[in-house]
């Protein structure tokens, strides 16, 4: 939902006609309608109400849905790397309706990811390619894709940020924190959550961070997150550490606030990767890879893993010497890139 923010604006300034399919995929409140009000995003015009499930039921279900959805449609956008986005893309060709995939190219080479299985098998399948860097388009090209297909649009979160940016510093902090700073922390990542040697790693960390770096942890828990979390003893355990706030999600708006105010972000999202470093705020990316190498090259984000060495020494590294102030949006198409996209689907239209 996030994705369409400043999407639906550009298509609206271009009078390009479209229809929202929402597939249900995030049925929590705080992951889902909390957005679309927050967003100004227009309702949806259907709803399919997925809901939950294993990753091939949870397709198959948005398979059955989509295609009574689509019919009549003459252009499927999806965004992203979700199952919604695998089902919306295969509905769709399969009814003969081309597709326009939205954040295309980006890799992380590991095959086994579902995240990586959806993006790849989207982008073979798409018609109309919006890459959001030059690593993404240049990605696409090496795997054969036609040049014509491609596009180096820029990115539409980074439109979403130059466009709310007035909302973002009179959005709320959901703790107060006082005057020493804090980490925001999210991890969500089947590979970090779903091991449980790995899931504790990632409790100890967090555990010892504050005593060790004088800095709070803000901590929005992720449902899947906190139930793993439950399952193994391990909420109570980090609750009773002090400087560690475990809260519910929080809004959009409330998370780039955080990212813009937080000493330093710690994470397995690739998203807050990229807002932390359009923001200015130095990450620690608790995965082996990024799909953001931007960041990393210009020393504004450290990928450690789950290696609690590594963690403490890029956050020592961060809060002792600041990388090089830059300007990020150059990389991701200056605030520009849902214009772009609306004026190429409208030429395809």
């Amino acid at each position: 939902m996030i994705k369409l923010a400043s999407l639906v604006k550009a298509f609206d300034a271009k009078r390009i006609e479209y229809s929202i399919v929402h597939t249900g995929q995030h049925y929590d409140f705080d992951m889902d309608e909390i957005f679309f009000k927050e967003l100004g995003l227009p309702k949806p015009d259907a709803h399919l109400g997925i809901g939950s499930g294993s990753q091939g039921v949870q397709t198959g279900n948005m398979l059955v849905k989509l295609d009574e959805a689509l019919e009549g449609a003459k252009l499927v956008i999806v965004p992203g790397d979700t199952n919604s986005a695998l089902a919306g893309a295969l509905a769709a060709v399969k009814k003969g309706i081309p597709v326009g995939h939205v954040e295309a190219g980006l890799r992380s080479w590991l095959e086994y990811m579902p995240e990586e299985i959806n993006r790849v098998l989207v982008d073979h399948m798409s018609h109309l390619l919006f890459a959001p860097t030059k690593v993404g388009y240049d990605n696409l090209i090496r795997e054969g894709i036609p040049r014509k297909k491609v596009f180096r649009t820029g990115d539409v979160m980074a439109d979403n940020i130059a466009m709310l940016k007035g909302r973002i510093s009179k959005t709320p902090l959901p703790v107060d924190v006082g005057q020493k700073g804090f980490a925001y922390v999210t991890t969500h990542r089947a590979e970090n959550v779903d091991d449980p040697k790995n899931l504790r790693t990632v409790v100890d960390i967090l555990s010892r961070f504050p005593k060790k770096h004088g800095l709070d942890i803000v901590f929005p828990v992720h449902p899947r997150t906190e139930k793993r979390l439950e399952d193994l003893g391990l909420a109570e355990e980090l609750r009773k550490v002090e400087g560690v706030h475990m809260i519910k999600p929080v809004s959009y708006l409330t998370s780039l606030r955080m990212t813009k105010d937080a000493r330093i972000v710690l994470t397995d999202s690739g998203g807050l990767q990229k807002e932390a470093f359009i923001l200015g705020t130095p990450a620690v990316t608790l995965r082996n890879v990024t799909e953001w190498v931007e960041s990393v090259d210009t020393a504004w984000n450290i990928i450690t893993g789950l290696d609690a060495k590594k963690v403490d020494r890029a956050v020592r590294r961060f809060l002792t010497s600041e990388p090089k102030a830059i300007d990020p949006m150059r990389f991701y198409g200056e605030g520009k890139a849902s214009k772009e996209i609306a004026r190429i689907v409208k030429d395809a239209l």
